[in-house]
């Protein structure tokens, strides 16, 4: 559990770091200009995060399942080896499947300049601005939509509902509740990541006179919320994490008081 909670982290880091050098750049130097190569890698880096993020809250899912329908095999079957194995696989593929969309986009033409919609580069904003055919390009974009977000989410989703047969079989509401609880946390980090994610996926493939306003207030939720909600969240409702953030904070505390007493 730990292992994966440390991997949705670096994705959270990396996501936020792969979005906020052009942000920081549009909003202090007022520097409105980006490359076509440094936009490319910057798609390339936001989409494979956000992909890790959607697979490793996949795993999460099935950890909980597990650790719900099955509590007694759970360290036999989630053992440090197979969540290794589990991570390795989440890179695998998102390597695998993002490779190709900055190649595909080489191939296209564009206009001279082109005014993108968010401060970021997104696939789905950049090919809008192709002048020549780009119908390789959308539909390999929305197999790798459907083939990671959406089957994820799908999956996520099937989880739960074998979750809910599991706790509804409980005798007691004591119990329910208790083995409920365990599972606020991962509920919080899936709403916060899916249901920006799909507005701002529908947005761009079927609301065409959407305000600009809208496209950047809704990728900002997508990308910015879950970075830095999601320790907050899982600070507040994992007691091991708890403990260790009040021991970071006792020590900091004992070592300041033992400063000023030596001043």
């Amino acid at each position: 559990m730990y292992l994966l909670l440390a991997m949705l982290a670096v994705a959270d880091l990396g996501l936020s770091t792969s979005t906020f050098p052009t942000m920081l750049r549009m909003l202090w130097l007022e520097a409105r200009e980006v490359s076509f190569g440094t936009c490319l890698a910057q798609m390339f880096f936001i989409h494979s995060f956000t992909d890790i993020e959607s697979a490793v809250i996949l795993a999460m899912a099935f950890d909980r399942y597990v650790a719900i329908c099955h509590p007694l095999r759970y360290s036999s079957i989630l053992t440090n080896s197979v969540t290794t194995k589990i991570c390795v696989a989440i890179i695998v593929r998102t390597a695998l499947i993002q490779f190709p969309l900055p190649i595909l986009l080489t191939r296209l033409c564009f206009t001279r300049v082109s005014k993108l919609s968010h401060p970021y580069c997104l696939h789905p904003d950049i090919i809008k601005h192709a002048v020549s055919d780009m119908r390789i390009n959308s539909t390999y974009g929305l197999f790798v939509l459907l083939s990671t977000l959406g089957l994820d989410l799908l999956f996520v989703l099937l989880s739960y509902l074998f979750i809910l047969k599991t706790i509804l079989n409980i005798a007691t509401w004591r119990e329910r509740l208790k083995a409920l609880n365990t599972c606020v946390s991962h509920i919080c980090a899936v709403l916060l990541f899916f249901i920006p994610m799909i507005c701002l996926s529908m947005m761009h493939r079927f609301c065409k006179h959407v305000s600009p306003q809208a496209y950047v207030f809704t990728a900002n939720l997508h990308f910015l919320a879950p970075p830095i909600l999601n320790p907050i969240v899982y600070s507040v409702k994992t007691k091991p994490i708890q403990r260790r953030i009040l021991r970071m904070l006792c020590q900091r505390g004992v070592r300041k008081s033992r400063v000023a007493i030596c001043q």
